[in-house]
């Protein structure tokens, strides 16, 4: 290329090229590794196996680019193409694995080494572009890289603020490889002087984008498709928040609400399970003037809670709107808990638990942590000795607290752990369990400090009675663990979800 050629060569569309496709790279990785999580669990396993294996398969990317030497373009846009259609259908094909097949880590891996060797192709090929084809290298590399950077940070920032919460994973990740070949198309329209046989390689990229945007527009059909394959019942709900995902089934007059895969309750005996999470901590307590429940968004600990006409006031803290206002709304959801989340007894607050505890100045007499098990790291700080003492801060002198803690049977190691932890905190810690028929075994702790006495039962019950509920505080040999090899649940040593993993993956 003559100097005259290379000055008048036009880069800028290299520069936005560099920050689209830095978007679309970032996104893939998170969306694997959220997919990943959201099907497996143990998010921190899922995010560091993703991220390791792309960064890796980036650096066979970048080595594997040196033997690129001619038709630059060419290469480019081939790369393109693939990286959006891998990338893209990446979400689809991670779910029918998991649906159809028994190998979903051999496909996961497979899928994060192509689409990492692809995207480590990308930038090397776009600096011998700038390289070959304009003076100025130096600063020219050195913007190429700054915008790369900051598609990175722009697309670590929309994908749980805007993408996932509004469009979910499937039709995101068609987006991007839609961006992804619109990028190649772009790059074939602008440098076709470049291009060797150019009409055959924009008519390629053209009917490519079209199928692409075609699959597009699909993208809510297909992820009610994929989500009908999840569930056993039909799907009556489903709602994406900034926090969670959001299920709900239906057969015959058994309604099912699930939080990011996992059971939330069954509309058929969910009473056995908030019955024994509010009466008995209740029965414990001296007063009932101040209530504080963490998480039960779904308003069915509220609605036991009011069988109490004593109770002055109630606060439910839940850090999802969308959650505590669905079943609020909800026609089906909110005539099973007879309309609690409208009481005027009971005060909604939006924020993290974690966060709320900390900073409450107020007092209570019964604390009801209904919160979901504790299978990551966000909700592993929930189950912790500082999270526990921040409990004990607030809570008055003979003030009672329960925790629901998992099953005592099915995950006995992260149901003592849980035991354990709280002990650190609280003078007397009294284990219960009893058998919800969708849950199968569950447990609960029940803490106080000084002197309390179970009182009788004295509200409208379905299952428990005064006779029923002191079996439940006995223990056969089969969920009984050693507690001198088990560690309590520090912050900064997370042994609980170490402990959960291991019991899921045995059960």
């Amino acid at each position: 290329m003559s100097d005259k050629e290379r000055k008048d060569f036009d880069y800028r569309l290299i520069l936005m090229t560099t920050f689209l496709i830095s978007i679309c790279s970032i996104i893939y990785e998170l969306i694997i590794s959220s997919i990943s999580s959201y099907l497996l669990g143990d998010s921190i396993t899922q995010f560091s196996i993703t991220i390791g294996l792309y960064m890796f398969a980036m650096g066979i990317g970048s080595y594997l680019s040196k033997k690129i030497k001619s038709k630059l373009f060419n290469r480019f846009v081939y790369i393109e193409l693939f990286v959006g259609i891998f990338g893209g259908l990446s979400s689809l094909i991670l779910f029918f694995s998991n649906i159809y097949t028994s190998i979903y880590h051999l496909i996961m891996y497979i899928l994060i080494i192509m689409i990492g060797i692809l995207v480590g192709l990308e930038i090397p090929i776009l600096t011998r572009i700038i390289e070959e084809n304009k003076s100025d290298v130096r600063n020219n590399l050195a913007n190429i890289f700054s915008f790369d950077y900051l598609g990175g940070l722009i697309g670590s920032l929309i994908f749980p603020l805007i993408l996932l919460p509004n469009l979910g994973y499937i039709t995101t990740t068609l987006l991007m490889g839609t961006i992804n070949i619109f990028v190649a198309l772009l790059i074939v329209v602008k440098y076709k002087s470049f291009i060797i046989k150019y009409s055959i390689i924009r008519n390629l990229v053209i009917i490519v984008l079209g199928i692409f945007i075609i699959i597009l527009c699909t993208g809510r059909f297909l992820a009610d498709h994929i989500e009908n394959g999840l569930y056993r019942d039909s799907i009556i709900l489903s709602k994406q928040t900034n926090y969670q995902k959001i299920i709900m089934t239906r057969h015959k007059d058994d309604i099912r609400l699930f939080i990011d895969g996992n059971l939330q309750f069954c509309s058929k005996d969910e009473y056995r399970y908030h019955e024994a999470l509010v009466h008995i901590p209740m029965l414990y307590a001296n007063k009932h003037d101040e209530i504080l429940i963490l998480g039960g968004g779904d308003g069915l600990a509220v609605r036991e809670l009011l069988k109490y006409k004593d109770i002055k006031n109630i606060t439910l803290v839940d850090i999802d709107e969308q959650m505590t206002d669905l079943c609020r709304n909800n026609k089906l959801i909110s005539t099973l808990n007879n309309h609690s989340l409208d009481n005027d007894k009971l005060s909604i607050i939006n924020e993290d638990a974690y966060i709320f505890v900390q900073n409450t100045n107020k007092k209570y007499d019964v604390v009801i942590i209904d919160l979901p098990d504790p299978n990551s790291e966000a909700l592993n700080k929930l189950y912790t000795n500082v999270f526990y003492n921040y409990i004990k801060s607030i809570m008055n002198e003979d003030g009672v607290m329960v925790c629901q803690s998992t099953s005592p049977y099915y995950a006995k190691n992260s149901y003592w752990c849980i035991n354990k932890t709280i002990a650190t905190q609280f003078e007397n810690v009294k284990p219960y369990h009893l058998q919800v028929p969708s849950f199968g075994e569950w447990g609960f702790n029940l803490a106080y400090n000084g002197e309390t006495n179970i009182k009788e039962l004295q509200v409208d019950t379905k299952y428990l009675n005064n006779e029923n509920i002191g079996l439940m505080f006995n223990f056969g040999k089969d969920e009984m663990v050693e507690m001198d090899k088990l560690e309590i649940n520090d912050i900064f040593k997370p042994k609980l979800i170490e402990y959960y993993n291991k019991d899921v993956i045995d059960w």
